[in-house]
């Protein structure tokens, strides 16, 4: 029986920065990430890194330029409402878009270079108990991270339920190249046919973009249609490498348990309801968890104390408006608002991409332009 203080299930963004913040804060702990993948490998992912998230690791002590090497920042964002409105404007900060393949690798670099140990194991079995936790009958850990994705083997460990399927969007993702007039604006374009469902084109910055289209799982979606919404939206596209994933929302999240296994990531069904956007609450949640690994048997409310006072408020705005924004009517107000005040559209970016929150002067705004 393998001993360690702190396994992470995952390598991902989440699991990444869970070990390199637990080392972080007590460099003498041993790490170990176990993945069912090796590094570097692919990640169907909208591939957008909002500069929060950058922040999150610069505050690890990690170099964001290094991180995005060789992709320039993307500067503006495009939203088109259902009925077609549109708001076109510089960022507050710009974005980057990076290809998972290397975004997650480097990531993972930079945990192993801190101290951690990785391996490549496809865990089928987490066993929580008061002074240990087990993993596959072989591994035992004072504290388990659990950021293994939107199909989570820990969160059912740990007997929480998943997403219903109106909490649990599905998206296909492929790359092309960037539609003409768009390279350097990020895209996110919106239908009243199959609502609430939304395309993206985020440009890498070598002539190619990531392109994509998702919607709700209870709207019984295919994967024909998953396609044919994608061209509808975004005309002329040819993407290739098309692959689907599951997207848990954060308005069915858990609630993390007490104890000394914790969530972080798409595992927390921490994924922004109204952008389908992960990473900034991948790597957020994971900075969390790593820092609440030090507390062992306590490292569970630890957690959820962490997550409650740094995103509590921000996912409470995001599931009322997810729940506004199922109205068309609502979202071509919000878009229109934002098209006509550069504030309004910072808000708006802010709570889509990253932290923020509906503000007063965007709800003013929006009811404005609704009446």
């Amino acid at each position: 029986m393998e001993r360690w203080d702190v396994v992470v299930i995952g390598g991902g963004p989440a699991g990444a920065t869970a070990a390199l913040s637990a080392l972080r804060r007590a460099p003498s702990t041993s790490v170990l990430v176990l993945d069912r993948a090796d590094f570097p490998r692919d990640k169907v992912c909208g591939d957008g890194l909002a500069p929060e998230a950058l922040d999150v690791l610069a505050g690890l002590g990690l170099d964001p330029a290094a991180l995005t090497a060789g992709f320039r920042p993307v500067p503006r964002l495009r939203l088109t409402g259902p009925s077609g409105a549109g708001a076109e404007r510089a960022m507050h900060r710009p974005a980057a878009v990076v290809p998972r393949e290397l975004f997650d690798a480097r990531l993972l670099d930079a945990a192993l270079a801190a101290g951690a140990v990785f391996r490549r194991r496809a865990v089928r079995r987490v066993e929580p108990g008061a002074d240990r936790v087990l993993v596959d009958g072989a591994l035992s850990a004072g504290v388990v991270i659990g950021a293994d994705g939107a199909e989570s083997v820990v969160r059912r460990a740990l007997g929480v339920r998943t997403n219903r399927a109106d909490q649990l969007a599905v998206a296909i993702r492929g790359y092309a190249p960037v539609p003409r007039g768009l390279d350097g604006v990020q895209v996110v374009t919106t239908t009243a046919q199959r609502w609430p469902a939304y395309a993206w084109s985020f440009p890498l910055g070598d002539g190619r973009a990531n392109v994509g289209y998702g919607e709700l799982v209870s709207g019984g979606v295919t994967r024909t249609q998953l396609v044919e919404g994608l061209h509808r939206l975004l005309p002329g596209v040819a993407p290739e490498r098309l692959r689907a994933h599951r997207l848990p929302l954060s308005s069915g999240r858990p609630r993390q348990p007490d104890g000394r296994v914790l969530l972080a990531g798409d595992a927390a069904a921490l994924i922004n309801p109204l952008t389908g956007e992960g990473i900034f609450y991948a790597v957020l949640s994971g900075a969390l968890a790593g820092e609440a690994a030090a507390h062992g048997a306590r490292a569970g409310a630890v957690h959820r104390r962490l997550l409650g006072r740094r995103l509590g408020g921000t996912l409470r705005h995001l599931t009322v408006a997810s729940q506004l924004s199922r109205v068309p009517r609502v979202m071509d107000a919000a878009v229109r608002a934002a098209a006509a005040d550069q504030r309004v559209f910072d808000d708006v970016v802010r709570l889509g991409l990253a932290d923020g929150r509906l503000t007063a002067r965007a709800l003013a705004a929006a009811v404005r332009t609704l009446r």
